[in-house]
C-alpha cells in the first residue's frame, strides 16, 4: 500500500502563513514532502516563516496575496502553480478580527472581517479550481473556529465569517466532488498565538476560563495543526469531504 501520508511532489498554498496556525500547518505540508507557497500581504513579515520551512529541508516561496481582492487572489494561485509547476493543495488560513461589542461595529470593519475570513477563502478555491481539474484532483483545507459553533459578544463578524466557512466547505465538497477534489474544514479551538495573547489582554478572565473548560489543560499550540493538515491533504483522506474536524484540546465536548 502506497504511503497515505507521503505529500512528495505535490504544491501547496497556504494563505496568511507568516506564523501561528498557518505556519504551524505548513510545516506539517512540508514535513510530508510538499513544497509550500505563502501567501500573505507582507514579504519580510514571510521571510522568517520561509527561513524556518528551508530549514527543514522544504522548497518553499513567498506569493503576494491580498485574500480581500478578488484579482489579488487570482493572481497568487496562478503565480504558485507557475512558480512550483502545478498546485496541489490550497489552506485557507489568512483572517482576521475586530473585538467589539455588536451595537458599536462600523460597517467598514463588518466588511474587513468578513471579506477577509470568508470572501478571501472563497476567491482562493474559485482560483484554484481550474488547476486542481487538469491535475486530476486536489484538497482544500479552509480554517474556520470554535467560533463557527458558538458565539461571543465581542465577536459578531468573525463568528458570521467562520460560521459561513463551515456551510461554504459543505457547499464546495457537493459540488467538486466530481472532480476529485475534497474540501474540509478545521475548526480550531484556543491556541496560543499572537491573535489569541490579544484577545487575553482585552478580555478579562478570557484564559481562566479557557483552561477551566479544555480537558487537555492547556492552550493548543500552532504544532497541534502539523499533523491534521498532512492527513487532510493526503490520500488518507480521499473519502472525507465536507467535514469539520475540531482541533481544541476537547474543548467543544466539554457542556
Amino acid at each position: 500500500m502506497a504511503n497515505l501520508f507521503d505529500l512528495s511532489g505535490k504544491v501547496a498554498l497556504v494563505t496568511g502563513d507568516n506564523g501561528g496556525i498557518g505556519l504551524g500547518m505548513a510545516k506539517g505540508l512540508a514535513a510530508a514532502g510538499a513544497s509550500i507557497a505563502i501567501g500573505a500581504r507582507d514579504s519580510k513579515k514571510a521571510d522568517a516563516a520561509i527561513g524556518e520551512l528551508k530549514a527543514q529541508g522544504a522548497r518553499a516561496a513567498f506569493i503576494a496575496l491580498d485574500v480581500r481582492t478578488e484579482k489579488s487572489c487570482h493572481d497568487a494561485v496562478r503565480a504558485a502553480a507557475e512558480r512550483f509547476g502545478r498546485l496541489d493543495i490550497l489552506v485557507n488560513n489568512a483572517g482576521t478580527t475586530v473585538r467589539k461589542q455588536p451595537e458599536k461595529l462600523s460597517a467598514e470593519e463588518w466588511h474587513l472581517v468578513v471579506e477577509t475570513n470568508l470572501s478571501g477563502a472563497f476567491y482562493c478555491c474559485q482560483a484554484a479550481y481550474p488547476h486542481f481539474v487538469r491535475g486530476g484532483g486536489g484538497k482544500i483545507i479552509n480554517i474556520g473556529s470554535m467560533m463557527s459553533v458558538f458565539g461571543a459578544a465581542y465577536a459578531a463578524p468573525y463568528a458570521a465569517s467562520k460560521g459561513a466557512i463551515v456551510q461554504l466547505t459543505k457547499s464546495l465538497a457537493i459540488a467538486w466532488a466530481k472532480d476529485n477534489i475534497q474540501v474540509n474544514a478545521i475548526l480550531p479551538g484556543w491556541i496560543d498565538t499572537d491573535l489569541t495573547r490579544g484577545a487575553r489582554q482585552q478580555v478579562e478572565g478570557l484564559n481562566e476560563r479557557v483552561l477551566a473548560r479544555t480537558p487537555a489543560q492547556r492552550w493548543g499550540d500552532p504544532r497541534d495543526f502539523a499533523g491534521v493538515a498532512a492527513f487532510l491533504a493526503g490520500a488518507g483522506s480521499d473519502f472525507i469531504t465536507g467535514a469539520t474536524i475540531a482541533v481544541d484540546g476537547g474543548y467543544s465536548s466539554q457542556a
